[in-house]
């Protein structure tokens, strides 16, 4: 039985320091943290990663405590990202003529449905769709530097940090492509994940990353979805790939087609494309398509299937020049 349901995403425009950043979430946070999503254990250990790899995720997360009136080692535990469990999620990006197109498969039960802009006094401004509040399931920075994570396999898991909070430190930290590999091999890593990366001079890689080595894929135009290729890690992909290696196929296949963005964001976008999923029940239905510009720092999203695109400027709403509504909507379908 087919069933329509209407996915709000809340829009979040937030400037100052991080602490401020991190006080208004928490004060304006309705819903908690899952328990399973938390890990109050080694809240410590985190702490002490993040003073050394990430000092503006801590410096937010203090402001979250305060925000939220809870104490740092709970919050710490909630929604730092590390050593907690995550079940499965898809993605599928293509990097092509300066544009990044991405579709993000996951369910609307562990959905933030939050899409961030932030503007800090210090450290590089970025926007992207949270998850975990402080972490991100892709964006783009001020200079350009856009990622996205791909889930792969989460049989060998190790005390680490979720992707989403890679790819948040990521944001916050680097300006180039080089700049970004360079800190994903120096943070504990929990899980098997790829990174998509371009940059605003068009050099894109993958990292495929597990919590013990990091391998690099150097490609333009680039296709990235839910396995690994090189032959050292061809052994920690999970058995069934049919799926994930369709994908890629298909995406592929669009490199090789002149699209605008928009023919690119509809290929992604339309239920009946090989990219789109309604499989929520099992984690895997199709939340969010967005097209990142990093040439002149436009974005395009869409919420559920066959979306008319939210199209802004991040350059217009960092000089201030633009409001933002307060959601975007659209239709997920539940087969």
């Amino acid at each position: 039985m087919r069933k329509e349901q209407e996915l709000k995403v809340k829009v979040l425009g937030l400037r100052g320091s991080f602490y401020q950043i991190g006080f208004k979430q928490g004060q304006q946070l309705t819903k908690a943290m899952p328990q399973t999503l938390q890990n109050k254990e080694n809240s410590n250990t985190a702490h002490k990663i993040l003073e050394k790899n990430s000092p503006q995720i801590l410096e937010e997360l203090i402001g979250l405590t305060e925000g939220l009136g809870s104490t740092l080692s709970n919050v710490i535990g909630a929604y730092s990202g590390y050593d907690v469990i995550f079940p499965e999620m898809g993605c599928s990006t293509l990097v092509k003529d300066s544009n990044y197109v991405r579709n993000y498969d996951f369910s609307p039960e562990l959905y933030d449905a939050r899409f961030v802009l932030i503007q800090p006094n210090e450290g590089f401004a970025s926007i992207g769709f949270s998850q975990h509040i402080i972490g991100r399931l892709d964006g783009m920075n001020e200079k350009g530097l856009v990622i996205g994570l791909h889930f792969v396999n989460q049989q060998y898991r190790q005390q680490g940090f979720l992707a989403t909070s890679i790819v948040r430190m990521v944001l916050d930290q680097c300006s180039t492509t080089s700049e970004a590999i360079q800190l994903i091999k120096e943070v504990p890593h929990g899980y098997c994940y790829n990174y998509s990366i371009t940059d605003k001079q068009g050099y894109s890689v993958i990292v495929e990353s597990t919590p013990q080595q990091q391998e690099i894929i150097y490609n333009q135009p680039l296709s990235c979805t839910n396995h690994f290729e090189t032959k050292t890690l061809l052994g920690k992909n999970k058995k069934q790939l049919q799926g994930s290696v369709k994908r890629k196929n298909y995406l592929q296949a669009l490199m090789k087609e002149e699209l605008t963005p928009e023919e690119t964001f509809y290929r992604f976008n339309h239920h009946d494309s090989p990219l789109f999923f309604q499989n929520y029940k099992e984690f895997f239905g199709t939340l969010h398509t967005v097209l990142y510009s990093p040439q002149d720092l436009k974005v395009m999203i869409g919420i559920g299937s066959e979306s008319k695109p939210f199209t802004f400027s991040f350059k217009e709403w960092l000089s201030g020049s633009l409001s933002l509504p307060n959601e975007i909507s659209g239709t997920i379908v539940h087969s």
